[in-house]
């Protein structure tokens, strides 16, 4: 099981026993998919200010900003195979350890890595 399973897996656990019981894996496919587009905008941001230093010319922001928002479309489509039906119940069957993260911890994840994409691009 990936870390991003086992960050699915504490959200969904989080919401199914809260108000939004209905949703909840609803939400977690969400939240998966802004921690996962925020780690890529993390990783963009910081290849595209490398190549920027290095004078290599790929492609330009807008293209860049683009790519960006169908990746994180591909993400989501992804993320909602893999996470609905039969895979998601049996994955959640065979979990063996439930560790628990708090939702402040689970939310701070994106937020961190947004921060440090703008980082990134105000230092240079």
């Amino acid at each position: 099981m990936t870390i991003f399973d086992q960050l699915f897996f504490n959200s969904f656990n989080y919401y199914k026993n809260t108000a939004y019981k209905n949703k909840a894996n609803r939400i977690a496919i969400i939240y998966i998919t802004l921690v996962q587009a925020s780690l890529l905008l993390v990783l963009g941001v910081f290849f595209g200010e490398f190549f920027q230093q290095m004078h290599v010319d790929t492609m330009s922001r807008t293209n860049a900003w683009v790519l960006l928002a169908v990746a994180s479309f591909i993400l989501y489509f992804t993320n909602w195979i893999q996470y609905s039906g039969k895979k998601r119940k049996i994955m959640n069957a065979n979990q063996k350890k439930k560790t628990g993260y708090g939702i402040f911890t689970l939310w701070l994840i994106p937020v961190v890595a947004v921060f440090l994409a703008v980082l990134f691009l105000k230092v240079v």
